[in-house]
């Protein structure tokens, strides 16, 4: 059965940590669904990459998917202040299905209210609003707890994508 997974898209998302996880994704064949805030919109990230949305977040039903993906880059911050956004995120995480953010994506896991007392990484510059919201801080290329997932920066990739498949094919370990 291919898995459907949500990923975040706006305005100046970070180019590689939207594109590099979709990609990864249908070289695993699974299903990425790119959600903005209206479908068939194209956006552009912080170097110009553009992506089309698949879907609108009012559109969305959270339990056609097994995860969630936000990416970093200056988006998270314009999308942390939606609420079908934190409440797509809150079905997520009360439903134990993947939570994965990278970079400045934890803003709208912060925003959601995911993520205390869970431990968490993320860009050096939003370590403490992690910490502020009760996650425990680890400067490391992944962390994973549970059924979250997150990464620092476009570097961690490969070691963020290896744990968002592992948990997709095997579940939270």
């Amino acid at each position: 059965m291919t898995k459907s997974v949500l990923l975040l898209a706006g305005d100046e998302y970070e180019d590689l940590e939207l594109q590099y996880p979709l990609m990864r994704l249908r070289e695993a064949s699974m299903w990425p669904v790119v959600a903005g805030k209206a479908a068939g919109v194209q956006h552009r990230g912080k170097y110009g990459y553009p992506v089309v949305t698949d879907r609108a977040f009012d559109d969305i039903d959270p339990e056609a998917f097994a995860g969630i993906i936000a990416p970093g880059g200056w988006m998270p911050d314009k999308l942390r202040r939606d609420d079908s956004v934190l409440g797509l995120m809150r079905a997520f995480d009360r439903d134990g299905k993947l939570i994965a953010s990278i970079c400045h994506g934890g803003w709208i896991c912060i925003s959601a209210s995911v993520v205390s007392g869970r431990n968490y990484t993320g860009s050096r510059g939003i370590k403490d609003d992690l910490q502020n919201a009760g996650a425990v801080w680890h400067d490391e290329a992944v962390v994973v707890d549970g059924h979250h997932v997150s990464s620092r920066s476009p570097a961690d990739l490969p070691q963020f994508m290896a744990a968002v498949l592992r948990i997709l094919v095997e579940g939270p370990g």
